[in-house]
């Protein structure tokens, strides 16, 4: 009788323990995974006057990275002298002048200057036109606070692996505690069965917060990564970036669905056929897109920041020979997608569904 009643009160015991595990345990990430692509970076002879267009990515004080439409980046120093301006379109006004503050990432720029001893770029004159200045504004704007609630996850998980470090330490103790103890009660009369139970319960805990703790990290890592829900193509004439009838009724139909998705972005690239001069083509492409950004802003309500910076690719990126007559045709068009943010449209269990459009190309 009195080793009935020590065995009622060590089970006893082993149950608080169970308990004691933090609740905590269940609700902690794994630390996030960032993976860092490695850019191709081109230096600039000493004395060697260039001329470069492409997006700013990164800037520390005067220091700019431009990275040109092929991938390749350049480093840009910013002087007093350097000259910043509008690249206006309209030939019957002054071109506006800016100081340092308008560069900002995002922003799509056209550099000349000459190379330094440091292999770097030092700008004589830095040209972008006003629509460029408004989106590159406006993305600025939406990626700033992003970045701050990044950084603020990432401590979040720091802190919250700590405590699963510390729930797996008394789980191994706990581990420990529970052999000891279903020893103990294998030598009396019924006490090897509880003793499993319990030591059952305790495992299904333990699997439970690794199960919730792979669900969190996957959602985690998926912030950045976006899919392609829907992908149209809007054609256009020769020499032209004027709407359609047809065109406007399916930017109508992509603009209404953007409006359901959660998390999204909508992408706009121009293109051109082969017809013309090279600049030319590159200069009419950009307008195709910027007719399509401002279609889809002013009739239908869709906000700046959710319009990726538009971009006119020119001839590059070819959809069909230049040729023939049809293919020509198709070359002349503006691609939108609409891309879905992954880790934001993630369901609880920490997937999400694969888009039916192919991804345009990322500017």
């Amino acid at each position: 009788m009195k080793n009935s009643r020590s065995l009622r009160l060590m089970l006893v015991l082993l149950a608080g323990l169970v308990l004691s595990i933090p609740a905590a345990a269940q609700e902690t990430t794994k630390s996030t995974t960032q993976t860092s692509k490695q850019s191709n970076t081109s230096r600039v002879t000493a004395g060697q006057k260039q001329k470069l267009s492409g997006v700013i990515v990164q800037r520390e004080g005067e220091n700019l990275v431009v990275r040109d439409f092929k991938g390749t980046e350049y480093n840009v120093a910013v002087s007093n002298s350097t000259k910043i301006k509008e690249r206006k379109s309209n030939p019957f006004r002054g071109a506006k002048k800016y100081d340092t503050a308008a560069l900002t990432r995002g922003l799509t720029v056209e550099v000349e200057g000459r190379g330094n001893d440091a292999g770097a770029l030092v700008a004589d004159e830095i040209k972008f036109s006003e629509t460029e200045y408004r989106v590159a504004t406006s993305l600025e704007s939406r990626v700033n606070p992003v970045e701050g609630r990044v950084t603020e996850t990432e401590t979040r998980v720091t802190n919250t692996e700590t405590r699963v470090t510390q729930a797996e330490q008394n789980a191994q103790r706990l581990s420990g505690q529970i052999e000891e103890l279903a020893a103990v009660a294998n030598t009396a009369s019924g006490g090897a069965k509880a003793a499993q139970e319990t030591a059952d319960k305790a495992l299904n805990a333990a699997n439970n917060a690794n199960d919730r703790i792979n669900t969190m990290n996957d959602r985690i890592t998926s912030l950045d990564d976006y899919e392609a829900r829907q992908t149209i193509a809007i054609n256009f004439k020769s020499g032209s970036a004027v709407l359609s009838k047809e065109a406007k009724a399916a930017l109508d139909e992509i603009a209404n669905q953007a409006k359901s998705e959660k998390g999204h972005v909508i992408q706009v690239a121009g293109f051109a056929s082969a017809d013309g001069s090279e600049s030319l083509n590159r200069r009419l492409s950009q307008r195709r897109a910027e007719a399509v950004m401002s279609y889809l802003i002013e009739n239908h309500d869709i906000p700046q920041h959710r319009v990726v910076t538009p971009l006119g690719y020119g001839e590059a990126r070819p959809a069909a020979e230049n040729n023939t007559r049809e293919g020509r045709q198709q070359n002349r068009r503006v691609e939108v997608a609409i891309l879905v943010n992954k880790g934001l449209t993630a369901s609880s269990g920490g997937s999400s569904t694969d888009g039916q459009g192919a991804s345009i190309p990322r500017q």
